[in-house]
């Protein structure tokens, strides 16, 4: 099977996260952890991309979000 590696802004682009958050995420365990392809580079596999959007709710069932009103920022 072939692996699609994903560098940084792909991965921003598809998953509509800053760079700030997927790194935040990342570090809590809670999005796919990058791997190593140089000394000074990283990418992700584009099937841990793909498996973890499948994963977020969809924004009308999300009750973290109904309980704001339907906004994100609270």
């Amino acid at each position: 099977m072939v692996q699609i590696l994903l560098r940084l802004k792909d991965v921003l682009v598809l998953t509509g996260l800053s760079r700030s958050r997927l790194y935040e995420l990342q570090a809590r365990g809670e999005f796919p952890r990058a791997v190593r392809i140089a000394d000074r580079a990283v990418a992700w596999r584009e099937t841990d991309i793909c498996a973890w959007i499948e994963t977020r709710p969809l924004a009308g069932d999300d009750p973290e979000l109904a309980a704001k009103g339907g906004r994100a920022d609270g």
